[in-house]
């Protein structure tokens, strides 16, 4: 007798897991969200905004999902996938709304999942996103046994004359940067090619002084959330750049007209000691490493020079990278 469940589809178990993070979900609801898990969609009531315009960003973690799956450690992917969206969200000025999420398994394993889900939901409290839905697919014969794929997709709203707009940055603008927390999620496949992860995984596992833990668990470090740490500074900057693959070059030029570029100070920051492991283990090049790897600068933000000082005041962290110029981006 042939059923769903020997095809490869498990109703039970999904069944099972919804259940299990219900708790997580709902935990994010507000006012805003009208209704409860299990309709065909989830709805949110907008309110207080003058003119608003919403602001949609989609996204996976790629092949991050492999280390969680030799790590057996599933949470900070939940983080690494709201995280990145809310970044590209607040790239535009606008404040993340709600999340969904898509997680297409092999074989659905409920601690796994639920893991996953309650990372998801960790990360949307911490920035006031309700997860509004998802969807939990069981796909046998697409993926390897075992693995899974995750992405999220991601609503914000902004006042219309609120939003930044890259076309309003000037030649002789400040460019400040802010940190960020390791790899986040960009060249995860070159990392597994330099450490020959594929064959051996024992390199996670090793201890590293200079990272004051195992390379693994420096890989991991989830995706840094920017908001709401820079919501003080949107009305004082023109533009903002979320570095991601493409690295500083690329993901400069996205947030400032053509013509003008970033020229990046390299001495103004120590490259963390992750990517200088990274690129020793592999013999990588410099001109590589920088189109790969965000280097350790998460958010680079432009604004007048008369504010540069303000925004360092309400930004600690933050520090001159370099200045708006005339030509192809420098970093």
């Amino acid at each position: 007798m042939t059923t769903y469940r020997t095809a490869g589809v498990d109703l039970d178990a999904a069944a099972h897991v919804k259940e299990l993070f219900k708790p997580h979900v709902r935990s994010t609801f507000g006012p805003q969200v009208l209704g409860d898990i299990g309709f065909f969609g989830g709805l949110f009531h907008l309110q207080g905004y003058r003119d608003p315009v919403l602001v949609a960003t989609t996204d996976g973690v790629g092949t991050k999902v492999k280390l969680a799956i030799w790590m057996d450690r599933f949470d900070t992917l939940g983080h690494d996938v709201v995280n990145q969206s809310v970044n590209d969200v607040l790239a535009t000025g606008a404040r993340p709304l709600f999340f969904l999420d898509y997680i297409a398994v092999e074989t659905l394993v409920p601690h796994q999942v639920e893991a996953i889900v309650k990372g998801i939901a960790e990360a949307c409290r911490q920035v006031g996103c309700a997860l509004l839905g998802g969807e939990t697919a069981q796909m046998r014969g697409v993926y390897l046994p075992g693995h899974f794929d995750l992405a999220g997709f991601m609503v914000g709203a902004a006042e219309r004359d609120k939003l930044l707009d890259p076309s309003t940055v000037q030649e002789g603008d400040t460019l400040l940067a802010l940190p960020s927390s390791g790899l986040h999620t960009n060249g995860y496949s070159l990392v597994r090619a330099v450490f020959g992860l594929e064959a051996d995984q024992s390199p996670l596992k090793a201890y590293r002084q200079e990272l004051g833990r195992t390379l693994g668990e420096a890989l991991l470090e989830p995706h840094r959330s920017y908001w709401p740490l820079l919501e003080p500074v949107l009305p004082i900057i023109r533009s903002m750049a979320h570095i991601t693959g493409g690295g500083l070059e690329d993901n400069l030029a996205r947030a400032m007209p053509k013509g003008l570029a970033g020229h990046i100070d390299r001495d103004s920051w120590e490259v963390p000691a992750i990517f200088r492991i990274i690129q020793a283990r592999g013999d990588i090049p410099d001109q590589e490493m920088e189109r790969v790897f965000n280097m350790g600068v998460g958010m680079v933000l432009a604004c007048a020079p008369e504010h540069a000082a303000e925004v360092r005041r309400l930004l600690p962290e933050a520090w001159v990278v370099g200045a708006v110029g005339r030509g192809r981006q420098q970093a």
